[in-house]
């Protein structure tokens, strides 16, 4: 992106030929890319925002449902945050929350992938083109990556360290689904896993 350049070709047409003009618009064309990069990444943990999220999801959906292949979401919630953050302070649950992040993203590493900050302390994952065995594959390494952090939370009730509750749902769409029923599925699931005890995965 660094060393790109865009021109715009205008082309007259004239009686005896064309003429053309030449406009180097390297510099506008960089701003709008950045300008739309800032738009759809989350100021905090530099990873996808909402927004992001809900546009990929739609666009996914639209493809998955057109080619009939598996979507898998992970939703993923960090255990007892209220509790860490009204101990350690704001300062360092968002320090957490960034930590966590980038912890994701070095695991989901597939550029049609999306790690996104669902709100709050929660993120969510896209996995096109994935059945549930791979969700819950995903879903076990982001949880031994999180664990080989070792962030201390003295306040868990699960743990002395940071740890995740991770809920999976995987869903071939169909014409009468909506990827709503993904979402509620995911969170159906991360549901379960905060009932049962925490730092855990589940599917539904």
């Amino acid at each position: 992106l660094q060393d790109s350049c865009w021109y715009q070709l205008i082309a007259v047409k004239l009686d005896d030929g064309l003429a053309i003009t030449i406009r180097d618009i390297t510099v506008n064309k960089k701003s709008e890319i950045q300008l739309q990069a800032m738009v759809n990444l989350d100021g905090l943990t530099q990873v996808a925002n909402r927004r992001c999220f809900n546009e990929y999801l739609e666009k996914e959906w639209k493809i998955h449902l057109d080619l009939q292949h598996p979507l898998t979401l992970l939703m993923i919630d960090i255990d007892y945050f209220k509790l860490y953050n009204d101990h350690y302070g704001h300062q360092k649950g968002d320090d957490c929350i960034s930590r966590v992040a980038q912890c994701i993203s070095m695991v989901v590493k597939r550029p049609t992938d999306l790690v996104a900050r669902y709100g709050g302390e929660e993120f969510a994952v896209i996995l096109p083109n994935t059945k549930i065995e791979g969700g819950l594959m995903i879903a076990d390494l982001i949880q031994s990556a999180i664990s080989s952090l070792f962030m201390p939370h003295e306040k868990s009730k699960v743990s002395r360290y940071v740890t995740l509750s991770i809920g999976v749902s995987c869903m071939i769409p169909k014409e009468k689904t909506t990827l709503k029923d993904l979402i509620h599925k995911a969170d159906k699931a991360l549901y379960q896993a905060k009932s049962e005890g925490r730092n855990q995965v589940s599917y539904g």
